[in-house]
């Protein structure tokens, strides 16, 4: 699916996902920050960009890469954090969901994830004009599934035996969502999170 629609704030820039992009991406990767994607761990550029090359040719996806803003890199480049998408789009029935996000470690923990989160929430309720999106994880992720709650998703249950890992094993996902009117709430939390004084975070 094309994706043209560049969300920038809060340092960071969101710039549709491209092959250009996997170099960098590749970098991030390590087996503890791809536990609980349904893909096996990508072990080269070559491997992302085919990741990259199916993100872009899903329907109802608009993946992007999560740059930063910042100093560039010591390359001259543009700083690439990770890369987060809205999937499983469908306009008719007003819903979508958040999720293949990922980052390179040293942007865990801090401003990073609220913002975008924020970036692509924005774009959902208030462009896409959605009623619901959806936020799932592996239910043995106690990560993703914490920084899920933070930004004040609502738990809906585990759907159990509903994917396949990449050895074979079967896993339940944790899901939740946030609603069009409980929009505002997140939007004002995450907010908050951006603006509230405190030393410098990544």
């Amino acid at each position: 699916m094309e994706n043209d629609v560049v969300l920038e704030g809060f340092g960071l820039r969101l710039e549709p996902l491209a092959e250009e992009h996997a170099p960098a991406l590749a970098g991030l990767v390590d087996d503890a920050m791809w536990a609980g994607m349904s893909t096996p761990v990508p072990r080269s550029a070559a491997d992302v960009v085919a990741l990259v090359r199916d993100a872009v040719a899903t329907p109802g996806r608009l993946a992007w890469a999560v740059v930063g803003q910042g100093s560039p890199g010591p390359d001259g480049a543009a700083e690439v954090r990770g890369s987060t998408s809205l999937y499983e789009w469908s306009p008719a029935q007003r819903r979508v969901e958040l999720g293949w996000t990922y980052y390179g470690r040293p942007w865990w923990g801090g401003v990073t994830n609220p913002a975008c989160k924020l970036l692509v929430l924005r774009h959902a309720f208030e462009v896409l004009d959605v009623e619901r999106v959806a936020l799932r994880a592996d239910a043995r992720n106690t990560r993703s599934i914490a920084a899920i709650r933070r930004l004040g998703a609502v738990p809906e249950g585990v759907l159990r035996s509903h994917r396949v890992a990449p050895d074979g094993s079967r896993g339940d996902s944790a899901y939740f969502s946030i609603l069009a009117d409980e929009w505002p709430g997140v939007r004002d939390g995450l907010l908050d999170r951006l603006l509230r004084p405190g030393p410098a975070r990544r």
